[in-house]
């Protein structure tokens, strides 16, 4: 399966959750996407099922594959700690993920792209890899090139959040991954134990 490029709202309407951010259509229609729309009856969701909508949630929320997301849940388990708050962590700590949080993009398909497209620089290196995976101390900026675009310099003066575990600086356009975020901190309304024995199976 090729990575989603299709209606949005629809996406968020299947998971009863504006998960691509406000959405105007989603709060229209806060129910599931049909044919018979809101007066359709539904089955009850068996346990597997409830589980499987939890991990595509996080997959359509961070942009990631099947086979990525199963990589970073077995990386994740490996590890001490909590499976399901690491996994979060993980994907948290992307290069993509991380130029979104720092406003540099305004959603993660812009961040993506900024990073496939090279305008991304990891402790002054080019990276192009957007699951590339930061490590506390790596320092994120914009190629010297692509700071006048104009992409970047619009999402930044929109950018509204902070977030402890990232420091910004405006006047070298850079910021920095002070650590893993706690669970805490990750504002996605992502059940994340669900998803760890959807996997336990």
């Amino acid at each position: 399966m090729a990575r989603y490029t299709g209606p949005k709202t629809r996406i968020a309407r299947k998971f009863k959750d504006p998960i691509f951010g406000p959405d105007k259509s989603f709060e229209k229609k806060n129910y599931p996407p049909g044919q018979h729309g809101n007066s359709r009856r539904r089955k009850k969701q068996s346990e597997y099922g409830i589980q499987l909508m939890e991990k595509q949630k996080a997959k359509y929320t961070y942009g990631i594959l099947e086979r990525q997301f199963r990589n970073v849940f077995e990386k994740a388990s490996r590890k001490k700690g909590i499976t399901g708050e690491i996994l979060l962590q993980l994907i948290e700590s992307r290069l993509d993920n991380v130029v979104y949080r720092l406003g540099i993009g305004p959603s993660r398909p812009a961040a993506r792209q900024l990073v496939a497209h090279r305008h991304i620089t990891v402790n002054g290196v080019n990276v192009n890899i957007p699951s590339y995976a930061l490590k506390p101390g790596d320092v994120i900026g914009v190629r010297e090139k692509s700071k006048s675009l104009e992409a970047i310099s619009e999402s930044l003066q929109s950018r509204s959040l902070n977030y402890a575990w990232l420091e910004w600086n405006d006047e070298s356009m850079s910021g920095k991954f002070l650590n893993y975020p706690e669970r805490e901190e990750i504002p996605e309304n992502i059940k994340e134990q669900l998803i760890v024995e959807l996997y336990s199976k």
